[in-house]
């Protein structure tokens, strides 16, 4: 495989490897990173402690920029260790320490102690160290283990055989790892409940160390202005903004908050948004954003790089990729199956970008292929038939609820999320009308694709399909009950031999060999095929993809993104017809009414 890297790569500082602040939206003045370079160790024993060398954290073993560049089999063990010197003054009274994600299961050591254990690859975890640490330093140790796909648990793309739309694994800690301290009461969470119409905001505070009775005080900001504020008492505050600063792709206003609750103090933003489905004048169902009709034109975004895998080079990188949708004329990115860093969100939340989030694929089946034909003749199984979906373990299916729900907790507070996706294209599915459920009990704010493309049970909030090789066409009858969703369609490729990962591999839809063909069939592709549909109701389109990610090469930028394939202007302009063409389309309803 050709070694590839990304134009932020070279600019990476060991000493200082994704340091900005990791929860922008739940900030404190205490705050150390503890990425950079740890001992570790791979092996068939836990106990081992002879260390091989430097890893440079939190870029799994597996990239190249870890520095180690090794594979961790699903009977090893991937130990890290290193020592960690608190600043004078840091400590005030209690240690958090927080793991953005860790790959897949993980036991914390914290002066030998045995300080906490967490299971799922994508999802963060905290323990309080205060007990384990005297003094002004201590040694820390995760052990790791990591089965990939040779289980049920949670993998996504990844898998010990790659290839085509499956990728490299990767293991152990991948996000950052970081620390704080807190006084002894202190604020453990925000739930920031926005109500758009009413002009109104909650915080809902999680703290098991304060009771009902104490007291606070909360600011509100619009830029340099002051908005709102109020003194209270207990856990919950409502308050009223006045005119709100609406919250959009087009102008995304961000409100700032700061917050103290007996002797703790956090800041952090919200946005004002609404998000839902409606039926238009003529009872179309569409996509509805602060109370009006709205497009969404998107493209699948699977967040990897080939220096650093599921975790970006920097925060530039992660700008980069958002950046360049949004100048694109894209205002949706469907994050695949991939649980990105808080500080991936905030840029979508500042910059402009709707947001689909979808759960992580779980499965014991390796092939997908019955559920794509019979998607492609319109049949679609019961999900509760669990043998045919690689659900048919227990255990699994509760592991997968667990992660599911820490997801929702993790993300609830971010501005651009309008959807949930719980399953993709069968991948594990199981009892989607459950899950949908539950999802809505958890979260009412936002939409549901319950099952998105293939083995659609009839639920949730869009009639979602996955079409690459059939006519792409939509009745308009299904309109009268969902949103028409194209979730994902294109998928037209192209390999640029110097920036290729794979050169004697090829996985694509459509394959072209100049950029001048690829470029027609695209502008094609939309004028032919998608604007006859958005007449009719269509109002999402996810295109096939952001980026080319090993094998696959049908990216509208180069894997290593050093060269855009499609023509942005070409792009930008199509995008702005097919809203010319949405906005037809509703008066054309009316005028057929």
């Amino acid at each position: 495989m050709k070694r590839l890297e990304t134009p932020f790569a070279c600019r990476l500082n060991p000493l200082q490897v994704l340091n900005e602040y990791p929860r922008p939206q739940m900030v404190r003045s205490s705050y150390m990173s503890l990425n950079g370079e740890w001992d570790y160790c791979i092996g068939k024993d836990e106990s081992n402690t002879a260390y091989e060398g430097k890893i440079l954290v939190p870029f799994s073993p597996e990239a190249t920029l870890s520095g180690v560049e090794r594979m961790v089999n699903p009977d090893d063990f991937l130990i890290y260790h290193r020592n960690v010197d608190l600043p004078e003054g840091f400590r005030k009274k209690r240690l958090i320490l927080h793991f953005g994600a860790i790959d897949q299961e993980a036991k914390v050591y914290v002066n030998d102690s045995f300080a906490t254990k967490h299971l799922g690859g994508f999802t963060p975890f905290k323990v309080d160290i205060t007990d384990y640490v005297i003094g002004d330093g201590f040694s820390l140790k995760v052990i790791v283990k990591d089965i990939t796909d040779t289980s049920y648990r949670q993998t996504g793309k990844q898998r010990l055989k790659r290839g085509g739309i499956f990728y490299t694994p990767q293991s152990g800690i991948w996000q950052t790892v970081w620390l704080e301290s807190v006084p002894d009461g202190y604020v453990e969470d925000v739930w920031i409940k926005t109500d758009f119409d009413a002009g109104t905001v909650t915080f809902q505070i999680t703290s098991e160390t304060f009771d009902d009775k104490v007291s606070g005080h909360i600011i509100i900001r619009l830029g340099d202005e002051e908005v709102a504020q109020s003194a209270f008492v207990g856990k919950t505050i409502q308050v009223q903004l006045g005119a709100v600063a609406a919250w959009t792709p087009e102008t995304p206003h961000l409100y700032d908050y700061e917050l103290i609750y007996g002797e703790d103090e956090v800041s952090g933003y919200f946005g004002m948004r609404k998000f839902e489905r409606r039926a238009d004048e003529k009872g179309v169902m569409r996509f509805f954003l602060n109370n009006q009709p709205y497009f969404l034109s998107g493209v699948l975004d699977q967040g990897y790089y080939p220096d650093g895998l599921l975790t970006a080079p920097s925060d530039e990188a992660m700008i980069h990729d958002i950046q360049t949708m949004k100048d694109y004329g894209f205002n949706l990115l469907r994050k695949h199956i991939k649980i990105e860093p808080l500080r991936f969100y905030y840029h979508c939340d500042r910059i402009g970008m709707i947001v689909w989030q979808d759960m992580i694929n779980g499965s014991t089946s390796k092939d997908v292929k019955i559920h794509h034909f019979l998607s492609m003749i319109h049949i679609n199984l019961n999900d509760g038939w669990h043998i045919f979906f690689g659900r048919r373990h227990k255990q699994g299916r509760d592991q997968y609820l667990i992660e599911l729900e820490e997801m929702l907790m993790h993300l609830r507070n971010v501005a651009s999320i309008s959807t949930w996706v719980p399953f993709n294209e069968s991948w594990g599915q199981f009892h989607a009308l459950e899950v949908e459920k539950r999802v809505r009990k958890l979260d009412h704010s936002r939409l549901v694709d319950h099952a998105s493309g293939w083995s659609d049970q009839k639920g949730g909030d869009y009639h979602s399909r996955h079409i690459y090789f059939q006519r792409i066409r939509f009745p308009e009858k299904k309109a009268r009950k969902r949103i028409l969703a194209l979730t994902e369609f294109g998928g037209y490729s192209m390999r640029i031999d110097d920036h290729s990962y794979n050169p004697d591999a090829i996985f694509g839809y459509k394959i072209f060999s100049s950029l001048r063909d690829l470029n027609q069939a695209v502008k094609e592709l939309y004028e032919k095929k998608i604007y006859p549909e958005v007449k009719k109701g269509l109002s999402v389109l996810v295109y096939t993809q952001l980026s080319d990610v090993e094998d696959e090469v049908n990216g509208i930028m180069t894997y290593d993104r050093k060269v855009e394939k499609i023509d942005k202007k070409m792009m930008k302009m199509i995008n702005e017809t097919l809203w010319q063409k949405f906005k037809e389309s509703l008066q054309d309803f009316l005028n057929n009414g």
